[in-house]
């Protein structure tokens, strides 16, 4: 399993990123403020960094207690990613409609579009991360 300093690193680091990507565009494609964009995507992105700590460790236990292992099939990382993000979508509708002072109905096309950027941002961000910083017991079991 990965260490709790490497989990962090995987966090910050897909916040980070997601976040210089996600600011910007979101600001030019729905029309809100920079300052306004950036202010949601720090509180977005700090109620997806406690959810995704949560997550992964949990799934990580799972998978060892299922498959003895956490190595992740490509059909395992897309169950994984799709469970992640429905979570988060539902929570992060709510936090949006509050922030913004809209409603719900505005604040799901919003995280729509967020949706599946980060969607497909997870997806190639966790595989890349798994590639650069395979788990030590994962390195031993490869074939060489």
């Amino acid at each position: 399993m990965r260490t709790v300093r490497d989990r962090l690193r995987h966090i910050i680091s897909f916040e980070l990123i997601g976040l210089a990507l996600a600011t910007p565009f979101g600001s030019w494609i729905f029309g809100i403020p920079p300052v306004t964009m950036g202010g949601l995507a720090i509180g977005c992105s700090l109620i997806a960094m406690a959810w995704n700590y949560a997550y992964n460790l949990g799934f990580d236990i799972a998978m060892l207690r299922i498959r003895g292992s956490t190595r992740k099939t490509m059909p395992i990382r897309v169950l994984h990613t799709l469970i992640f993000q429905a979570v988060l979508v539902c929570v992060l509708i709510l936090f949006i409609a509050w922030f913004l002072g809209t409603s719900l109905w505005n604040a799901a096309v919003m995280q729509t579009g967020f949706l599946v950027f980060y969607g497909v941002y997870a997806f190639v961000f966790n595989l890349a991360y798994d590639t650069i910083f395979p788990i030590a017991d994962e390195r031993a079991a490869e074939p060489r």
